[in-house]
């Protein structure tokens, strides 16, 4: 691998200064020198802290707020009919009734939920700050910790990667490149004020995929790749690449021709999220990633 991804919607800098020894400490082994990228916050809506891990199966009731946290900002917005995606849409809710102390929801996809999981609610605009404290924290060490890039996401202007640069280039990280995450539509519309201002963009399958119907997605990648590479701004392709590697040894040929068409259209990087840092193969889901990768390099090459 080339680097890392720290996602601090879970930990700070200082709670993980651990790993990033840990990733020292190997690379140094390796001869290596890898980019350590931190996923800020930002204004993405998470489920709250949970007791446990919360069963959903189809047909359950829940209530939003008392059984599944949300940020107060949402709670306003949970009328009845509303569609409720959870943990990258895996998980899918619609409210029946408000409640005072939020609504109640019927599941309609279940699944197994888990703590600070992502929440997301179609057709729904709820504005949040670009940047939280803890996201400012992390800023101010960022350059101590040696962090290399800072991942933007849920972008919706350039407004938004000019307060994080701002307040990096206060911090001392002038050095330090600036990700711009497209995880919805707004974002996707804000492309040609939004490439100039980032030093890569990110094209964020994930919640991308909950802004509408899921075979919108591919023509969106298509879009966002055409647009980088006309304006010779590097980007990065992820999420789910090599899903089924988190439970099985060897992925699926649709996993692996979608790497090699995301390196065909261009992608400066690619990146493997749930398969290296909660899977059960995380080696080899590496491996098949470099390997399709180079493949992908060798078949450019004899063009």
């Amino acid at each position: 691998m080339t680097g890392i991804r720290l996602n601090l919607s879970h930990v700070g800098l200082p709670g993980a200064a651990e790993q990033i020894e840990r990733l020292r400490d190997a690379a140094r082994q390796c001869g290596a020198a890898p980019r350590l990228l931190i996923d800020m916050q930002g204004p993405e809506l998470r489920v709250g802290a949970l007791p446990a891990p919360l069963a959903l199966g189809n047909g359950d009731f829940v209530r939003l707020g008392p059984d599944i946290p949300l940020p107060a900002a949402v709670l306003p917005h949970l009328l009845p009919g509303q569609e409720v995606l959870l943990d990258d849409g895996k998980l899918l809710l619609r409210v029946l009734k408000i409640l005072p102390d939020g609504a109640l929801a019927q599941v309609e996809r279940g699944g197994l939920l888990q703590s600070r999981k992502s929440a997301a609610f179609p057709g729904v605009n709820i504005r949040l700050p670009a940047m939280t404290d803890s996201d400012r924290e992390n800023l101010c060490l960022a350059r101590d910790y040696g962090v290399t890039g800072v991942m933007q996401p849920f972008v919706r202007g350039r407004e938004d990667l000019e307060a994080v640069r701002e307040a990096l280039d206060a911090a001392g990280g002038q050095n330090i490149r600036l990700f711009a995450k497209i995880e919805n539509l707004e974002g996707v519309e804000k492309l040609s004020e939004l490439i100039p201002a980032a030093d890569e963009i990110v094209i964020a399958r994930g919640d991308l995929g909950n802004s509408g119907p899921l075979w919108k997605i591919p023509a969106l990648q298509k879009r966002i790749a055409a647009a980088c590479r006309e304006a010779g701004r590097p980007f990065m392709v992820v999420t789910q690449m090599l899903a089924s590697m988190e439970q099985n040894p060897v992925p699926t040929r649709a996993e692996v021709s979608d790497i090699f068409n995301a390196v065909l259209d261009g992608a400066a990087s690619v990146m493997v999220t749930g398969e290296t840092a909660v899977g059960n193969y995380p080696v080899e889901a590496m491996g098949y990633l470099v390997n399709t990768v180079r493949e992908a390099e060798a078949y450019l090459r004899s063009r």
